[in-house]
């Protein structure tokens, strides 16, 4: 996403000032034939470009003349940063081959070698526990969906699906896990099983998920005909509940296979799905279909009001309450936007702060020009730029992945995104500040299925 872009950009030009004036540089260059003045030019030069590209990242969005100046920016910024990874390269190899030629490669990076095959990230299980204190507005939805899957409600299929559709960030997923964790499913189900699909469909792993879920064992050999033929055998005669969490697929030979095996299942068996494509339920022509509103402005200002305060009653702040209630209008009624705000207005109570953020011309952007809701774009432009490019950098995480707090920091450590501290400090407590700021500003939330481990919503990775 483009706002994502010139912050990393932003930040690029800021890590190309310091590695131009690096020790790594200036070794190499030493005695080369370059005017020093060349680079006392160089920086201000920076400097300059930058400062452009901070005012561009808000008038790129109306002027595509400006767009196309900060795209032409990236490729030479890019092609910069590639010249100073071969002078470090280069740089590097001469100091090892000049001041530790008795010792390894590996020992003089304090490399460790990783497992083999071990991918970087690996999709960890999706998670189906909720936090049910941070929801506001929803049980009355939740107690129609659960009339559906009452027992005494009879269906005419053999199973019944359920669609729970609308935008992104109303909280879809989180009625889904209300419903799941509700006592009553596991009175009314032989079996449960709860599978985040996501953009990439694949029934293998699907079929897998829902047999580790209903606690069947599989072993790493077994092919997709093979898992199916084993989940027909679990699901046979017994009455379950699926539950296929932001679902995009709309092929329909794909969701026919994946129901093959479901067929075996006892009368009244349900699968629920939840996702933002109308599209996805003409391909499945399930009825009914469950459209989830946005919330009341009453519960948005009681979800905006618990992260942007701090758990402190509203009214011990009377000069912010109104400037509040006015930004949680703006909202829309969308859960993920009143978090998201409340959490960046969380630890500022000047209410110049305040209006700043209600009267942004960020709320003037269409959601279809970007696919963002603004005031999630608002959110994000409002972070400081050091956040902004450890943000950023997160892009790399796809949709769906848990991280661990430290190998995030490590990350970014190794990328050079942290500053560091005035006083020397330590590196890795400043990249612990740079984690709670996000996660207190609701971009990371803390994953309910492993408690180390943290993830991003769906639509925070639209940023990346």
């Amino acid at each position: 996403m483009a706002m994502v872009g010139e912050a990393f950009l932003s930040a690029s030009i800021e890590v190309l000032l310091d590695r131009i004036v690096s020790g790594d540089v200036l070794w190499l260059i030493k005695g080369k034939k370059l005017e020093a003045v060349l680079l006392k030019k160089l920086k201000p030069t920076l400097m300059s470009v930058k400062a452009v590209l901070d005012d561009g990242e808000n008038k790129q969005i109306t002027n595509p003349n400006v767009k196309s100046w900060t795209d032409e920016l990236k490729n030479v910024v890019y092609d910069a940063e590639d010249l100073l990874d071969e002078i470090s390269t280069e740089a590097l190899r001469n100091k090892i081959e000049s001041e530790y030629q008795t010792t390894t490669m590996k020992q003089v990076l304090g490399l460790k070698e990783r497992y083999k095959g071990e991918k970087a990230f690996q999709r960890m299980p999706a998670i189906s526990l909720v936090d049910e204190s941070d929801v506001y507005g929803r049980d009355d939805e939740k107690e129609e969906i659960m009339k559906l899957l009452d027992p005494q409600n009879l269906s005419e299929n053999q199973i019944a699906m359920i669609p729970i559709v609308g935008m992104g960030g109303l909280g879809k997923t989180t009625v889904a896990q209300l419903i799941y964790n509700d006592p009553r499913v596991d009175k009314w189900f032989d079996r449960k099983a709860w599978v985040c699909v996501s953009e990439e469909f694949d029934a293998f792993k699907v079929t897998k998920t829902i047999l580790e879920e209903i606690k069947c064992s599989c072993d790493g050999n077994q092919n997709l005909n093979q898992l199916q033929l084993k989940l027909k055998e679990q699901l046979s005669g017994k009455k379950y509940l699926i539950i296929l969490d932001d679902v995009w697929n709309k092929n329909y030979f794909h969701w026919k296979d994946l129901a093959s095996p479901c067929t075996s299942g006892a009368k009244n068996s349900k699968i629920i799905l939840t996702t933002r494509d109308e599209n996805v339920v003409a391909i499945i022509r399930s009825v009914p279909t469950y459209h989830l509103d946005v919330l009341s402005d009453d519960d948005c200002w009681k979800l905006f009001a618990k992260h942007a305060f701090d758990g402190s009653s509203p009214t011990k702040h009377p000069d912010l309450m109104a400037i509040g209630e006015a930004i949680v209008k703006r909202c829309g009624g969308i859960p993920l936007a009143a978090k998201a705000l409340g959490g960046l207005l969380r630890c500022k109570s000047d209410a110049y702060e305040w209006n700043k953020i209600l009267h942004s011309n960020f709320w003037d952007i269409p959601n279809d020009a970007t696919n963002i809701l603004p005031a999630l774009t608002l959110s994000y432009h409002y972070l400081p730029s050091h956040l902004k490019r450890c943000f950023a950098y997160c892009s790399i995480f796809p949709k769906d992945y848990e991280f661990e707090k430290e190998e995030l920091i490590q990350l970014w450590m190794a990328e050079g995104l942290l500053e560091l501290p005035k006083d020397n400090g330590d590196l890795e407590e400043r990249g612990t500040e740079y984690f709670k700021d996000l996660r207190l500003r609701s971009f990371f939330q803390q994953s309910k299925g492993k408690k180390s481990c943290f993830v991003m919503h769906d639509l925070i990775s639209d940023f990346g």
